[in-house]
């Protein structure tokens, strides 16, 4: 069976893009990663130092300690080996008021991003300071550490700094230390933006919503794309027409996942695909389920698995997947060009 023999079969709706009745649509998108990494020889003493509720530097050839250590000599290039704990006060050499701290900040109240050069050291930490005000606040006031008492083995083991001299000692770590403390550590990086979709990003997702989907072209010959783009990247001409497409395709390419990864949903294998649905000249990316993933194969007819009704939004997550239909095997020169 062909593509085209196929798509002869579904009958397209084709309807002129317009202003879509409702609002475009808009949302908050978070994306998120933890990264993970080991901190190696020189980190990891600075790391495991916090967890004791010291703070180490690291010093160099001409005897300048830096804190937190460099991993290597700035002069000679070696690798700095000799540690060095350093006072947990210091000197301000510069700051900034923040009047207005944000979400996963140090302090939630007013206060100072700061270099500080703490006694023994010869470089400046960067950290927040905690004060009434700016008022309070000069180049070369002096300051201390004030140390959480469940400690990670990361900078923000030291909570802020006060202004003053009068130190308490770290106390005792309430976390059990493992083996790994202070040599691996993950780092929460995410950034939320307010996403404002396009026209066509619009009606493709107000068509998932209520079941269907749309694809784009710019006109009667022209090619299929699916989910829609506001051009054809071929000619970079305006996609002036909104196509209505089949939810059953052919499996051009595909990989079978092994390996297992933070956050995976799906335990493995299981096959990720990019099918090419009747009625679109381009493939997308798509789950392969409720096969054995050794029998997935190119050519293979798929249809979708749609969750309930009542779980639809205006999103592909609509599909929970794709599986064998159960129709014969596409010929390969009919969905060779669309790999």
């Amino acid at each position: 069976m062909s593509v085209s023999q196929i798509s002869a079969g579904f009958a397209a709706v084709v309807a002129p893009i317009e202003d879509p009745d409702d609002p475009v649509l808009s949302a908050p998108l978070h994306n998120a990663f933890d990264y993970t990494r080991s901190l190696g020889p020189v980190l990891g003493r600075f790391a495991r130092g916090l967890l004791d509720g010291k703070i180490i530097g690291g010093r160099s050839a001409d005897g300048t300690v830096y804190v937190p250590p460099v991993e290597f000599d700035p002069v000679t290039l070696a690798q700095i080996d000799d540690f060095v704990e350093v006072s947990e006060v210091g000197t301000i050499k510069s700051w900034s008021w923040m009047a207005e701290p944000i979400e996963g900040q140090p302090l939630s109240q007013p206060f100072a991003w700061a270099l500080i050069e703490l006694d023994g050291a010869g470089s400046s930490l960067l950290h927040a300071v905690a004060a009434e005000s700016a008022g309070d606040l000069s180049t070369g006031a002096r300051v201390h550490a004030v140390w959480k008492t469940a400690r990670t083995g990361r900078i923000d083991d030291i909570d802020h700094f006060a202004l003053g001299e009068d130190t308490e000692p770290a106390e005792p770590n309430t976390n059990e230390p493992s083996d790994t403390d202070g040599v691996m550590i993950t780092t929460p990086l995410g950034l939320t933006i307010d996403h404002t979709a396009s026209v066509e990003e619009t009606w493709y997702l107000q068509g998932l919503k209520e079941g269907k989907l749309y694809g784009g072209r710019t006109g009667p010959d022209a090619p299929v794309y699916f989910p829609p783009r506001g051009a054809d990247p071929t000619d970079g001409n305006p996609t002036g027409e909104r196509v209505e497409v089949s939810d059953k395709g052919v499996v051009t390419t595909f990989c079978i996942v092994n390996v297992p990864f933070l956050g995976q949903q799906i335990k493995p294998p299981y096959v990720a695909a990019y099918v090419l649905l009747d009625g679109s000249d381009i493939p997308f990316l798509h789950l392969i389920l409720d096969v054995e993933a050794a029998e997935v194969h190119m050519g293979m007819r798929v249809e979708a698995v749609w969750r309930p009704r009542e779980e639809w939004d205006h999103t592909l997550r609509n599909i929970s997947h794709f599986r064998p239909s159960g129709e014969p095997d596409a010929d390969y020169d009919s969905y060779k060009d669309h790999l």
